[in-house]
């Protein structure tokens, strides 16, 4: 399984901004919820009981899923099928902001 990493298009969106970025998940049919994680934040393999989307609005994420590894900055949103394990955690020195999109 490749992951494909959704970029922001700020051409279709504007501005990569947390308005503009809630705006685009909501219009998708996603409820969101956005969260501030410190450096070094890891969340061990999970999985959700959802489909969700997780977007990027600042720092630098490491997402592994299906054997592939890729780390998320901002712009970047990435579907999370329900029942699929995942690992993630926050790398670099700065906080990242992340919008959490599930989709029930």
């Amino acid at each position: 399984m490749s992951l494909t990493v959704e970029k922001w298009d700020s051409g279709a969106y504007g501005e990569l901004s947390k308005p503009a970025m809630l705006r685009k998940l909501q219009d998708e049919g996603y409820d969101t919820t956005v969260y501030t994680f410190g450096p070094g934040t890891v969340f061990g393999e999970h999985s959700h009981s959802m489909d969700k989307k997780d977007a990027i609005l600042g720092g630098k994420f490491l997402f592994r899923m299906g054997g592939d590894e890729v780390i998320l900055e901002p712009g970047d949103q990435l579907e999370v099928p329900k029942g699929k394990t995942h690992y993630a955690a926050c790398v670099g020195s700065e906080a990242v902001t992340f919008v959490d999109a599930s989709r029930y």
